[in-house]
């Protein structure tokens, strides 16, 4: 079994394990999926005592889970604690409340060369994992699509978004699922069997864009996923899947990698136009 990357993909193994567990392990997998926020922001000593097991049992629950120790699985429930927080005054906040060591990037100037350095891996690992094959039938899907859907809600809009401008630009027929309105549901409506829906989601995914993909597989149109995980609900229905891995900097993760990867596939699409006009 492979080592849970996030939180929710960690509850489902606790749960899925749940009756192979010894007595004490089942105590502590009912302690950490009932008090998320206490694992987050407890010590072991005080989630042990609260769990009602001694603190060797933590560990060992940990290793149970692929993790050399309890305090690496408690990172899982500090990193979903950040990113379910929307407020970023209220992120730093606990940035500094989950780890009284650490000591944030906070001028403009260290914080643009963390950023920086971290795209730049990002975008580095970007072109090492995405392969050229499932570029190319990405394309090749936006070529045939009698129309184009494009879903990206929070902070995948900004993606979504660019590429419902771009694909625009290349005289297709494109639209962005964004709910305005009130008419999320009229807008989903709309997906046709030859159509191409272009879903951008990443954790916690947003219920919309799953709704969106459950649609789309209704018809039977095709599905262009962006997102960051095999285990991501999008992920079965897709076509094509890319999953992109953002630069994070103190619990703020990027999106330049997801820009990049939108940008190629709009600017591929154009030259294919181009040649096909020839």
């Amino acid at each position: 079994m492979q080592t849970a990357t996030n939180l929710t993909e960690l509850q489902d193994q606790i749960r899925e394990r749940y009756s192979q567990l010894s007595k004490r392990l089942k105590q502590v997998a009912e302690y950490v999926l009932d008090n998320a926020q206490s694992t987050a922001f407890d010590t072991v000593a005080v989630i042990a005592d609260n769990a009602g097991v001694p603190p060797s049992t933590l560990i060992r629950f940990a290793n149970a889970f692929g993790y050399s120790g309890f305090n690496e699985m408690k990172q899982l429930f500090r990193k979903n604690l950040l990113e379910e927080t929307t407020s970023y005054t209220d992120r730093v906040r606990l940035l500094k409340e989950l780890d009284e060591d650490i000591e944030p990037a906070d001028q403009p100037s260290t914080i643009l060369h963390e950023f920086s350095r971290a795209n730049s891996q990002a975008m580095h690992n970007l072109a090492l994992q995405i392969a050229g094959e499932d570029l190319s039938k990405a394309v090749d899907l936006l070529v045939k699509a009698k129309s184009v859907h494009v879903i990206g809600l929070g902070r995948s809009f900004s993606v979504a978004s660019y590429l419902a401008y771009a694909l625009r630009h290349l005289n297709n027929r494109v639209f962005l699922v964004d709910g305005l309105g009130g008419m999320f549901r009229e807008q989903v409506n709309m997906i046709e069997s030859e159509d191409v829906l272009i879903a951008v989601s990443f954790t916690p995914y947003a219920k919309e864009a799953v709704i969106a993909t459950e649609a789309a597989s209704k018809v039977g149109a095709k599905q262009l996923i962006i997102t960051d995980s095999q285990i991501s609900p999008l992920a079965s229905m897709s076509d094509i899947c890319f999953y992109v891995k953002e630069a994070e900097v103190d619990g703020f993760r990027s999106q330049a990698a997801s820009m990049c990867l939108a940008q190629t596939l709009a600017v591929s699409l154009a030259f294919q136009v181009n040649d096909a006009k020839k």
